[in-house]
Formats: structure tokens, sequence, C-alpha cells
């Protein structure tokens, strides 16, 4: 008779409760963003009412995502979770795509940028550091290109102590989790909890201290950018309207690229649908901790914003230094001392940002491997109940896109070379693309509604069929602005995820080739 297959005893255990989902929820949505991207929003649509439209319209987003994530994930709490829905709702070819984006580009290079981001606030502290102490031996390679490290047609490859640090910080908490469900989840409760005081101390602060009734940006023009000396060919080149009608498009369309960083502050919130296989009553708990996590943070979120806007000027806003809004605003009211505080703020806030997406994004990647769709080593548990395997296949190569930036030389001095922001350039990809794939989830409720009627449902969509098409109204005319501003950018996601395809066909002829194999002499006893 031919051999058994071995089968594993580990199973997940489910040891999450509402307070642990609802904390992964906050953790992973609680990150870098609040703290550094409102300049840049700011300085694209010029005025404190679009800037805080830019972050409303994202909660809007957030909010009515999760009302239809949390019907999925009730119908569905398994581990993988978004990759689950994709799959049951469209089939295994876009389950994998949404898989293999992922672990390409969307969770490890979140994972990354948010790793630089700590390394980045940890440089206030020590000059040890810092994004220009390269710690390879500079040499040099063929003109025009003098690099730091390896060049490929315009990316250098480069190892500077504020990336080591990153690098460094993600298999640490790659370790961790290794260790076990519980490990992990104590980490991410008191990390959340701590940085949910923090943000919640810097929104008082700015609210009941703050107030600069003289020169703060809500004394600005609210609406109307352009008194506020706003001109749209600062940021799009080719825009020069000629009439109020197209000036005001002009403003409308540059709001939803000013959305890019909000909607990457508030994105993650479905890393709790990855670990559905843990949660203890997934059929109420996963629901609740969705619709509460994401409540807390657009509300904190808003506040923030406008604590900004009543503490410091819309110029200090929009030119803050290293786009640090929020230091800005505690230097201007606690002085010197304030930047400190906020550095240690914002590291707090970044290390249980990333322990909750290390914990969540791995599980994805073991769904995949169970259903043949990723390598087989990744399909195993540790003796600690946890895919260690997939784990560490995240926390690497998470690692390893930390290393890749933008390198030219500068046209001032050709002896100069700039580096690109590694931040800035791993949020341009992740965006679009990211947004493209809540769309298909937010989708799949329309049509499991239509395909499955009768499956049991322990949560339906409060406000359905309107709330799903709000999200995908507001969406789709996201997805095309930024087609039409950002087309490089945003072409480098969406191109990142569909290299998946191919992929995907060689995955499944490997398996059917597999099936189709016959038995050898050898194998049987």
């Amino acid at each position: 008779m031919p051999k058994e297959p071995r089968q594993s005893t580990a199973k997940l255990v489910r040891g999450l409760s509402l307070l642990d989902a609802t904390m992964i929820v906050v953790g992973s949505m609680i990150g870098s963003g609040i703290f550094i991207v409102s300049a840049e929003s700011s300085r694209l649509v010029g005025s404190p009412g679009w800037l805080l439209m830019a972050w409303a319209l994202a909660g809007v987003l957030t909010i009515t995502g999760a009302l239809c994530c949390a019907e999925l994930a009730a119908m569905w709490p398994r581990a993988g979770g978004q990759y689950v829905f994709l799959r049951e709702a469209y089939g295994p070819a876009t389950g994998f795509l949404f898989g293999w984006g992922l672990f390409l580009i969307i969770q490890t290079g979140t994972i990354a940028a948010v790793a630089v981001a700590f390394a980045n606030f940890t440089g206030v502290l020590t000059d040890w550091v810092s994004a220009d102490w390269d710690l390879v031996e500079e040499y040099v390679l063929v003109r025009p290109f003098t690099v730091r490290g390896l060049n490929f047609n315009g990316y250098a490859l480069t190892l500077t102590s504020q990336q080591l640090l990153a690098m460094i910080m993600i298999l640490f908490l790659t370790f961790i989790n290794m260790l076990g469900l519980q490990t992990g989840k104590i980490i991410q409760n008191i990390f959340t909890v701590t940085k949910t005081g923090a943000l919640l101390g810097l929104v008082l602060v700015g609210l009941l201290v703050g107030w600069n009734y003289g020169s703060a940006a809500f004394t600005s023009s609210w609406w109307q950018s352009w008194e506020n000396g706003w001109r749209p060919t600062a940021e799009q080149v080719w825009f020069n309207p000629t009439t109020d009608g197209l000036l005001l498009l002009a403003l409308v369309m540059l709001l939803g690229r000013a959305m890019v960083g909000p909607l990457f502050a508030q994105s993650a919130w479905n890393n709790v649908t990855f670990t559905a296989g843990e949660v203890r009553d997934p059929g109420k708990n996963l629901p609740r901790a969705l619709l509460l996590g994401c409540g807390i943070v657009v509300t904190l979120y808003l506040l923030a914003n406008l604590a900004y806007v009543v503490t410091l000027p819309l110029g200090s806003i929009q030119g803050a230094a290293q786009n640090r809004v929020a230091t800005a605003v505690m230097e201007a009211v606690l002085g010197p001392s304030g930047t400190i505080v906020m550095a240690l703020a914002i590291m707090i806030s970044t290390f249980g940002c990333n322990n909750g997406l290390i914990l969540a994004g791995a599980r994805v990647y073991y769904a995949m491997a169970r259903d043949g769709l990723f390598f087989k080593k990744v399909d195993s548990l540790n003796a600690r109940h946890v895919p260690a395997v997939a784990l560490l296949a995240q926390g690497v190569w998470a690692s390893l896109l930390v290393l890749p930036r933008t390198v030219r030389i500068d046209p001032n001095n050709n002896e100069k070379l700039l580096y690109g922001n590694v931040y800035t350039q791993l949020l341009e990809y992740i965006v679009s693309a990211d947004l493209v794939l809540y769309m298909l989830m937010v989708g799949a409720v329309i049509v499991m509604r239509r395909k499955a009627p009768d499956i049991e449902r322990p949560y339906r969509t409060f406000g359905y069929p309107v709330v799903p098409w709000i999200y995908l109204v507001i969406a789709g005319l996201f997805v095309v602005d930024l087609a039409i501003l950002a087309p490089s950018t945003s072409g480098i996601g969406y191109l990142l995820v569909l290299s998946g395809v191919p992929i995907y066909y060689v995955w499944r002829r490997k398996i059917k080739t597999d099936k189709e194999k016959p038995i050898r002499t050898d194998q049987i006893t």
C-alpha cells in the first residue's frame, strides 16, 4: 500500500479574545503615517478644510470597508482572511494574486516602511542611527553612477545604520512571534495601549494647549486654497487651469492624490482577518473588533489633524522638517523637549504596528501553502502552534526591501549623490494596488449575496447594498484619479501584483503534474 502522507499534529489555537483582536486592528493601523503624511497632503490641497476632507474621505472608506469585511470575516473565520474571501468569491487565481501581492510588496513593503520610520525617529535620539552613515565601503562603478553599494539602473542597494536598525527590528519581532501566539499578543496589547495613549496625548496637547489664534492654519481660508497661495502647477506641472471651474476641478483631483497618505495611515485594518483561525467566537468577535478598532482609529486621526491645524500655521504644516508634523506640534507647545517626547512616541507606535503586521501577515502565506499555492515548507506550524516558516520568509523578504533606494547624481554637483526616501517610495507603490484588492473584497459581499444567498451569515453588512456601493464608487474614483496624476507610481504597484499571474499558472501546473505522477515501486511497502 502507498504510504500515507505525514500529517502535522500541530493546529492553530483560538487564543485571541475580542480585546486581543481589537488590539490587532488598532495596533496594525496606528503606525507612522498619522505623524508624517499630513505635510504632503496639505501641500497638495493648500488649505485646512481640504486637508481634513482628505482624512475624512479616507475614514469613510475605512468604515464602509470594515462594515463589509465584517460580514465576510464572520462567514469564513479561517486563517488567511481576505485571501479566503477572494478565493471563495472569485476563484483561486484571484486569491493567489492577493496573497502574492501581499508577500511581494503590500504587507512586506508596509513592514519595511514602518521599520524605516522607527529607525528614522530613533535617529532623533542618537547620531549612531542615520541615513547618511553608510556601513558599506564606498567604491566606484561605471559612470555616470558612483554609488555606495550596488547600483542597478537608478536604484542602489545601500546599508546605512538606519537601514540596519530597521532590518534588526523586523527580524527581532519575527523571532518574538515565532515563540508563540501568547508572546506576540502580549507585546501587541502593551504597545497598542501605549501608542494609543501617546496619540491621544498629542490630540489633547494640540486641542487644549496648542491653540494659536493669530497664525494657526485654521485662520487661513478653509476651502479657497488659492487664497492661501496654493497653485496646482506646483504639484502637477501640466495643470494650468484658465477658469474658476477648471481650478476647482484641479483642486478636487489633487484632493484624490492627497488621500494617498491618509489611506496608507488607515490601512492594515484587515490584518485581523488573517488571524481569524485563532480568534475565539469569530462570528461575533471579528465584526466587533473590526468596527471598534476602525472607529477608534478614524476618530483619533481626525482629532489629530484638527490638533495640527489649530496649533501650527499652514506653512509650518506644509514645510515640517522631514514631514514630521507631529514633532513640530509638540515642539511648538513644549519646546525642544517636545521633539524627544514625540520621537519616543513614534518609536513606540511603529514598534507595536510592525508587531501586528508581522503576526498577521504570515497567516496568509500559511493558508496559501495549505492550498498548494505557495512553497510547501510554509504549510507548517512549529511546536508553539504558529506558522514559523511563513514568519521567517516574510521577515527575511521585508528586511531585504529595506535595502533598495533610488539614486541619482545631483545636477548641481556631479560628485554628490541624491538618494530617495525609502519610506515614501514604498508607500507610493503600496496604496494603489492595495486599494484595488480592498475593492475586490468589498465587491465579494455583493457577489456572495447572489452566489450563495443561503450560507450562514452571523453578521450582515449594515446598510447593504448602499454601504458597499459607497465604498466602490469613492475607491473607484480614487483609482482613476491616481492613474491620471501618478501613472508611473501606481503602475508599478499594479505590475507587482500582476506579476503573480504567470507564477500562479506555473504553480497550478506543478500541482497537476505532481498528482499525475505514477507511484514509484520503492514507495510501496
